[in-house]
């Protein structure tokens, strides 16, 4: 637990500008991509949980996570009810494609680290009365790296997490805009794809 949740991101997303999101899989694929991402460096992962289909796939995910000591959190989150089910999932964190302040202020009456998704000034501005300066730019590959560009101007203290269409190819031009972590999906289907992502993160650790 932590004095506000917002900090575990402070704590843990700077050390890797890549998180892996799983979609619409099985568990024994989310696992298999999963495992791509943690071998190609990627500490951290999200399942998305739009349907109650998919939480044994978070479930499973969350256990083979735990094997390695690295989080997996809980996507698509849109009600406060998620939040309970990511968490007997044993998700680390949420995430949401929007903002939703009853969901903001629940999870952090929990201490549960909460990423939601923002796209214009106004919403980062709600978040940022909240407390909240990580957030998700979503859709990311539509705002386009000069959005983040722009947004670092007038929010310079705020950290943007980048998914929805992102791919490993595009990502240096994300993060030199400002992007701290890209949400990276579809490289992790296959080897070649996370052979991108672990060139991606080697490239990056050798610019910092």
């Amino acid at each position: 637990m932590h004095t506000h949740p917002d900090n575990w991101f402070a704590d843990d997303f700077f050390r890797v500008p890549v998180i892996a999101v799983l979609r619409g899989m099985t568990p024994a694929e989310a696992v298999r991509s999963a495992t791509r991402a943690w071998d190609a460096g990627v500490e951290h992962v999200e399942v998305t949980i739009e349907t109650p289909e998919a939480l044994p796939t978070l479930a499973a995910v969350a256990s083979a996570a735990a094997e390695r000591g690295v989080a997996v959190g809980a996507g698509t989150i849109l009600r406060i009810e998620q939040l309970d089910a990511a968490a007997a999932a044993n998700a680390s964190f949420t995430v949401s494609p929007g903002l939703d302040e009853a969901v903001i202020l629940e999870s952090i009456r929990r201490g549960l680290p909460h990423l939601p998704g923002v796209a214009t000034p106004s919403e980062i501005l709600r978040a940022k009365a909240l407390g909240l300066t990580w957030l998700k730019a979503f859709p990311a590959s539509l705002l386009g790296p000069e959005w983040i560009r722009a947004m670092k101007g007038p929010f310079p203290e705020v950290q943007f997490v980048g998914t929805g269409g992102m791919k490993a190819v595009t990502a240096r031009d994300y993060l030199s805009a400002g992007l701290s972590v890209v949400g990276l999906s579809s490289d992790f289907s296959s080897d070649a794809g996370a052979a991108a992502v672990r060139d991606l993160l080697a490239s990056t650790s050798t610019a910092a």
